[in-house]
C-alpha cells in the first residue's frame, strides 16, 4: 500500500514538474523601444504599459523598455517589426506613412477639428478598422493610439504672425510627403531629415525651424536654441504602440489578453497624463524657457492646409478618399 502511494506521489510530482516547466517555457521577454528622450511623452506610455502588462500577465511577461534610440531610430523600427527583429516600438504616426501610406490621412494638416474629433475617430470604428487594415497589409499590430497632441512650431529667424512669415524659412520635416507638401504650401523651404539628425541641424543652422509635439520641445531642450514659439496646431500627432507579429505569436491566449488590456489602459493613462501637462509645458516654454511668441492669424495656414487635404484626397485612390471621408464624417 505504501509502495503504491509512493508511486502515486512520484507520478503527481512528475506531472507538476512538467506543468511548471511548461509554464516557465511560456515566459516571454519583450523589448520595447522608442527613439526619444527618457523624459519624453513616449516614456509615459511605455512605462505604464510595462507596469500593467507585467501585472496582468502574472509576471509571465517581462518588458524591457529601451529609450533614446538604444534599439534603433523610428525610421528603421517599423521595418524591423515586420522582419521580427524588434518586438515593440512607439512610433509617431507620420513615420509609418512610408510603410503604410493610408497613415497620411491622419497626417493631413487640420484634418481634425479638435481633440474630441480626433479621439472619436481613433477610439471608434474608424480607428479599429484602420488598425485591422494596417495589420493585414504589414503584419504589424497597432496596440493603442495613446495621446493625441499638436506639433508646435519653433524657429530661430522671426516671430510667426501670419503664413507670410513662413516664406523661405528652412524647416526640418520628417521624411513624410504630406508634411513636406504642407510646408511648401505655407511658403517655407522644407528639408527632410531623420529625427536623429535634427538637434544638430538646428544647432548648426542647417535648418531654421521645425515642429514637434509640445512635450518634445521641452524634453529635447530646444527652447535653449530656438527663440520663437508658435502654437500653430497645424499637424495633429499621435504615437501608437506597435508590436511585431513574431512577438504576438509567442504569447498564449491569456498573455495576449493581458497585452491588449494593458495597451488599452496605458493608452487612456497616456492621454490623461499628457493632457494635464500640455498647458503647463507651453507656459514653461514661453516663460521660464525664454521663448517668444506672438499673436498670429491662423486663417492663411488653414486655407493652405485645406488645399493640401483636397489634393491628397483626389490623388491617393479610393481607400484614401474613403478614410478621409470617414474622418470628416466624425466631425461635429
Amino acid at each position: 500500500m505504501l509502495h503504491s502511494s509512493m508511486r502515486l506521489f512520484a507520478g503527481s510530482f512528475a506531472t507538476l514538474s512538467l506543468i511548471a516547466g511548461a509554464a516557465s517555457a511560456q515566459d516571454v521577454t519583450i523589448n520595447l523601444g522608442y527613439a526619444a528622450a527618457e523624459t519624453s511623452t513616449y516614456a509615459v506610455l511605455a512605462d505604464k504599459f510595462e507596469e500593467l502588462v507585467e501585472e496582468y500577465s502574472g509576471g509571465s511577461i517581462d518588458v524591457k523598455v529601451r529609450c533614446c534610440g538604444q534599439l534603433m531610430g523610428e525610421d528603421e523600427a517599423f521595418k524591423a517589426m515586420q522582419l521580427g527583429t524588434v518586438d515593440m516600438f512607439v512610433i509617431t504616426g507620420n513615420n509609418i506613412s512610408p510603410h503604410f501610406p493610408l497613415m497620411d490621412a491622419f497626417v493631413l494638416p487640420y484634418i481634425f477639428q479638435n481633440k474630441d474629433h480626433a479621439y472619436r475617430v481613433l477610439e471608434g470604428e474608424v480607428g479599429r478598422d484602420f488598425a485591422a487594415q494596417l495589420q493585414a497589409a504589414t503584419g504589424v499590430h497597432l496596440l493603442t493610439y495613446g495621446f493625441v497632441g499638436d506639433r508646435d512650431f519653433y524657429n530661430s529667424r522671426n516671430p510667426i504672425t501670419s503664413v507670410e512669415d513662413m516664406k523661405g524659412l528652412k524647416v526640418r520635416v520628417p521624411k513624410n510627403q504630406v508634411m513636406i507638401d504642407t510646408y511648401t504650401e505655407f511658403g517655407a523651404a522644407p528639408i527632410p531629415l531623420p529625427w536623429a539628425d535634427t538637434p544638430t541641424a538646428l544647432q548648426t543652422g542647417t535648418v531654421e525651424g521645425a515642429d514637434n509635439g509640445t512635450s518634445f520641445i521641452q524634453s529635447q531642450k530646444f527652447y535653449e536654441i530656438m527663440p520663437y514659439f508658435t502654437a500653430l496646431e497645424h499637424f495633429t500627432y499621435f504615437s501608437p504602440l506597435f508590436a511585431s507579429d513574431r512577438v504576438m505569436n509567442k504569447l498564449s491566449d491569456a498573455q495576449r489578453d493581458a497585452v491588449m488590456r494593458a495597451a488599452a489602459e496605458a493608452g487612456v493613462y497616456h492621454r490623461e497624463e499628457m493632457e494635464k501637462q500640455i498647458d503647463d509645458i507651453r507656459a514653461f516654454l514661453t516663460g521660464e524657457g525664454g521663448m517668444q511668441t506672438a499673436e498670429f492669424d491662423r486663417s492663411g495656414f488653414i486655407e493652405a492646409g485645406l488645399r493640401v487635404q483636397d489634393r491628397y484626397a483626389a490623388d491617393k485612390g479610393e481607400d484614401f478618399i474613403a478614410l478621409v471621408e470617414a474622418i470628416r464624417a466624425e466631425a461635429e
